[in-house]
């Protein structure tokens, strides 16, 4: 760690505890030995599936995004349960939104979302080896289920319709992937 950069953490007050994420304001030690606040968001991590049908189709899932106000289109994900692997909740997540399962996922790589102010982290696993299940998302979670191109998903960044940091990594990935 580079110590001189290094902010210590002298009071720590929790302002909200919810379902999905924790918030914290923390007060700090500055390098410069001044104090200042951090607004900190504690999530308990998710996954994301790149998941490719036989037919070479990227499946995507289609929801509403409330603090957006509209509907985007994603790869499909969800947040880790508590203690649970992420490989296991990809492979739930996996089927619970597009009701394909695979016990062949690859992990590709690890990112932090917003770590400015939030500690998420999702983990991100590839699969081209899907077999057909059936749709079981959670009682709250309503999705459509597209099977589109490549090219398709780049035209659909371009269109806004893809709008998230995941799905954006994600098509970027194939694009690159040379087995693809």
């Amino acid at each position: 760690m580079s110590e001189h950069l290094y902010e210590k953490t002298i009071a720590s007050t929790t302002v909200y505890e919810g379902k999905v994420i924790d918030v914290k304001v923390d007060d700090v030690k500055l390098p410069n030995g001044h104090t200042s606040k951090r607004e900190i968001v504690n999530h308990p991590g998710a996954v994301a599936v790149i998941a490719l049908t036989p037919e070479g189709n990227l499946l995507l899932v289609r929801q509403f995004r409330k603090p957006l106000e509209r509907t985007i289109v994603e790869i499909p994900a969800g947040k880790l349960e508590l203690n649970e692997e992420p490989l296991h909740s990809a492979k739930r997540e996996l089927e619970e939104e597009t009701g394909y399962r695979s016990n062949q996922l690859e992990f590709v790589t690890s990112f932090y979302t917003s770590p400015g102010f939030a500690d998420e982290i999702v983990h991100i696993y590839f699969t081209d080896q899907l077999t057909a299940g059936h749709v079981q998302t959670d009682e709250d979670e309503f999705v459509d289920l597209l099977e589109v191109t490549l090219e398709d998903a780049e035209k659909m960044i371009e269109t806004k319709e893809i709008f998230d940091a995941k799905t954006a990594f994600a098509i970027q990935y194939l694009r690159l992937r040379k087995d693809i």
